[in-house]
C-alpha cells in the first residue's frame, strides 16, 4: 500500500547485516553448539544448524531430528550488533536443552508401550 511513498524502505528500517568475520564467528559458535548436542545424543539423532538473515537481522537456528518424533530447534538472535558471539555458558545451555528436548520428544512419540518395565 505504501510502496511508492518516499518513506517506504527507508535506510533506518534496514535490518543489521553481518560482516564476513561476524558471520564466521557466529557460525563457529553454532557449530560448537551442534557438536556438543551431538555428543549428548546417540548417533541416530540428526543435528543441523542454519544461519540466515531475517527481517529483524541475523537469525541462528540449531535443530535436532530424533529417530522418532518431531524435530526440536533452538533459535538465537544476537542482541548486540557489536558482539555477535554465543558465550560458552550459553552454548552449553543450548546444547543441553536441545538434547533433553529431543530425547523427551522421542520418548513421547514412542509412547508407554516401549518403556522398560521393572521386574
Amino acid at each position: 500500500m505504501y510502496g511508492n511513498t518516499p518513506f517506504a524502505g527507508a535506510e533506518g528500517d534496514a535490518p543489521p547485516q553481518l560482516s564476513t568475520d561476524q558471520r564466521r564467528r557466529l557460525r563457529r559458535d553454532l557449530a560448537t553448539v551442534a557438536a556438543r548436542t551431538r555428543e549428548l545424543l546417540p548417533d541416530e539423532f540428526a543435528v543441523g544448524l542454519e544461519l540466515a538473515q531475517g527481517a529483524e537481522g541475523p537469525r541462528a537456528t540449531v535443530a535436532v531430528q530424533p529417530p522418532v518424533g518431531s524435530a526440536v530447534s533452538a533459535g538465537y538472535t544476537p542482541e548486540d550488533d557489536a558482539d555477535l558471539r554465543i558465550g560458552e555458558d550459553e552454548q552449553t545451555d543450548l546444547a543441553q536443552g536441545l538434547a533433553a528436548s529431543a530425547a523427551l520428544q522421542m520418548k513421547q512419540a514412542m509412547g508407554s508401550e516401549h518403556s522398560p518395565t521393572a521386574q
